[in-house]
């Protein structure tokens, strides 16, 4: 009697088990799941339509970055993209979230939180390939000093989160 050997039967249990599970991963892709054709993307300054002055410019340049950092989609100029990406700030809320035990009224520490809508379109036909009117991010911040200058520390994280979430947004579009 001919008994197969160990390394023979570990091979074939790996086979079977990746027969098992490889059918759940038929769907599944690496990188942008956007058209193949779209490689190219131009990302104008952030329209800014919060009350907070200036927003614009930190998410925008944390967007960019992170298109850069993510890689399914390389930046280039209006002229020279496939797809354009229309962004426009749509809410910026501040909450106060800890209190200082012997002044209730006076803020230790707060959250600042981004809205923003996004549209991504094809550039040669205008047909929308990303759509999503609500992605969002935060940060916290101590209060150090007076509040105008301690947002200034919280608003890069919050600026960071939502460039994330767009850039998630945009490439993993179902």
């Amino acid at each position: 009697m001919n008994t197969p050997k160990p390394f023979a039967k570990l091979v074939a249990g790996a086979a079977l088990l990746a027969c098992a599970l490889l059918p759940g991963c038929a769907g599944y892709r690496l990188g942008s799941m956007l058209p193949p054709e779209i490689k190219n993307v131009h990302v104008p300054t952030f329209i800014n339509k919060t009350t907070e002055p200036q927003l614009e410019i930190d998410t925008t340049r944390f967007a960019l970055q992170e298109f850069q950092k993510d890689g399914s989609l390389k930046l280039s100029s209006a002229e020279d993209a496939d797809a354009v990406l229309e962004v426009k700030l749509t809410d910026y809320k501040l909450v106060p979230l800890q209190y200082a035990a012997n002044r209730p009224t006076a803020a230790l520490e707060y959250r600042i939180t981004l809205y923003a809508s996004i549209v991504m379109t094809r550039k040669r036909d205008g047909k929308v390939l990303a759509e999503n009117p609500r992605c969002y991010g935060e940060g916290t911040f101590p209060v150090v000093g007076d509040l105008s200058s301690s947002k200034r520390t919280g608003l890069p994280k919050a600026a960071k989160d939502l460039a994330h979430d767009i850039v998630q947004k945009v490439t993993e579009v179902w």
